[in-house]
């Protein structure tokens, strides 16, 4: 093999160096540069990319908290609402309560009256009925002819009797 032959050591140490320098001269004249702008546009666009999703954070962070406290807000404004319902529904009930207490109130007092009413014509018509008896009674039994005034006065003792005792 030629290339170990070391009389041609000197000619292609040489022509190696020469070599060498030009892709040297080349790699770091072309190659270099255009590998570095490409490395740091990647890095500006990593960087924008990071920047931009910090700046992203922050809003949906802002957004959230507003959010946040715009349920808040509704979830006071609700309670608010419901309680305020709830209290005008207890005031109308109790009104309504009141109202429907007089008027049961005002209806059972004039049924108290009607029955007191009709508790004592039934008891003067009970005396009429029971004199009225106690006469025909008394004159078909005894063959007695009474007056209807005594047989009045005999069921009105006899009903203060039985009232008394």
């Amino acid at each position: 093999m030629p290339q170990f032959d070391p009389s041609t050591f000197s000619s292609q140490l040489f022509w190696l160096v020469i070599c060498f320098v030009g892709l040297y001269w080349i790699v770091s004249k072309f190659a270099v540069p255009r590998i570095g702008d490409i490395l740091e546009q990647r890095e500006r666009l990593v960087q924008d990319d990071l920047d931009r999703a910090e700046s992203l954070k922050g809003e949906a962070q802002q957004a959230l908290a507003n959010y946040e406290a715009a349920m808040a807000d509704a979830r006071e404004q609700a309670r608010t609402l419901i309680n305020k319902v709830t209290s005008d529904s207890k005031i109308a009930a109790e009104s309504r309560n009141k109202k429907l207490g007089a008027e049961l109130a005002v209806q059972i007092s004039d049924a108290e009256q009607r029955i007191a009413a009709a508790r004592d014509e039934a008891m003067s018509n009970l005396a009429s009925i029971a004199a009225d008896a106690a006469t025909d009674a008394a004159s078909r039994l005894a063959g007695l002819d009474v007056s209807s005034g005594d047989a009045k006065a005999a069921v009105s003792a006899a009903m203060a009797a039985k009232g008394a005792a």
